[in-house]
C-alpha cells in the first residue's frame, strides 16, 4: 500500500483534528471522482514506519488518522490502524475512507473508530448532501452509529 501526500484537516471526521493520508491504487474508479491521480500505483510505501514518521511531528495536535482510500489493501488498512491503536494507546483516533459498500470479509472493524463506506456517486453526492448514498459511522468495538447527519452543513 503506498501513501501519495497527507494533511491536517478539520472536516473529514466530525469532532476531530485528522491526519488524512491519500492512500493510491485505488480499484474503485467511480466516475467523477476528485481524485483520479489516486488511480495509479504511485507514492511511498506506507509502513508502520513510514506513518509513525508521518504521526510523530503531530501526535499531540492531532485526534485522529483517516486513511483515504486503500480498498485495494484492506489488510494493511486494519494493521496501521492496529498499529496505531497500540502505539498511542487509543487516544489518537483512526478512520478509513472506503469507496466499497460493505467490508470486505473479514475486516476486523475493533481496529477502527470511523468508517466511511460507499462509492461517489454525482447524483447523491458526497456526505454533506442529504441525499448521499455515503454512510459515515463512529465504531465502538465494531458496532456502528450512523453519524452521516453531522457531516451536513447548516445554511446561515
Amino acid at each position: 500500500m503506498k501513501y501519495v501526500n497527507y494533511n491536517i484537516v478539520f472536516q473529514e471526521i466530525p469532532d476531530e483534528v485528522t491526519l488524512a493520508i491519500n492512500i493510491s491504487h485505488c480499484p474503485n474508479h467511480c466516475p467523477d471522482c476528485h481524485s483520479k491521480y489516486l488511480w495509479d500505483d504511485i507514492g511511498t510505501s506506507l509502513t508502520a514506519a513510514s506513518l509513525e514518521t508521518l504521526v510523530a511531528p503531530y501526535a499531540e495536535e492531532i485526534t485522529c488518522v483517516c486513511f483515504m482510500g486503500g480498498d485495494a489493501s484492506p489488510d494493511e488498512v486494519q494493521r496501521l490502524a492496529e498499529y496505531i491503536h497500540k502505539r498511542y494507546h487509543g487516544v489518537i483516533k483512526t478512520a478509513w475512507y472506503s469507496g466499497k459498500s460493505l467490508l470486505p470479509a473479514g475486516f476486523d472493524s475493533t481496529t477502527l473508530d470511523y468508517l466511511k463506506l460507499g462509492p461517489f456517486i454525482t447524483s447523491a453526492g458526497g456526505l454533506r448532501s442529504p441525499h448521499t448514498n455515503q454512510r459515515l459511522y463512529r465504531l465502538d468495538n465494531g458496532e456502528r452509529e450512523d453519524i452521516t447527519f453531522k457531516m451536513r452543513r447548516v445554511a446561515i
